[in-house]
């Protein structure tokens, strides 16, 4: 399959680096390659990418690309987002294809979290 013309790589702005690397691998399982103070590359989410020092934050209020994540378990899902400091910002909905809530993690940054049950 050819990755031409694909979404291959994605950079979140995230404040706090060491924060951000805990609460991702806390609540994803997510694990980092660092880079210096600024950078942290991604593996294990599903797609490459990496994470980069920043004051700003995305949020589908500002018209950002926003990321979402699937889950097998919203419940457990949002639970362990709570636990490691994130906050619910849309409490679970239903859309045409299944069920959805939008959570920040402690940078301000808006994310979704679906599945199709």
């Amino acid at each position: 399959m050819s990755q031409h013309h694909k979404i291959n790589y994605i950079e979140i702005p995230v404040k706090a680096l060491a924060s951000s690397k805990a609460f991702f691998n806390q609540v994803f399982g997510w694990t980092f390659v660092s880079y210096g103070d600024d950078y942290a590359a991604i593996s294990g989410a599903g797609i490459a990418g990496g994470l980069y020092v920043s004051e700003h934050s995305v949020s589908a209020d500002k018209g950002s690309v926003l990321v979402v994540l699937y889950s097998d378990d919203l419940v457990k899902s949002q639970a362990a987002i709570e636990a490691a400091g994130g906050s619910i910002k849309i409490p679970t909905f239903e859309f045409p294809g299944g069920h959805r809530f939008h959570f920040c993690d402690g940078n301000d940054n808006e994310y979704a979290m679906w599945n199709d049950k």
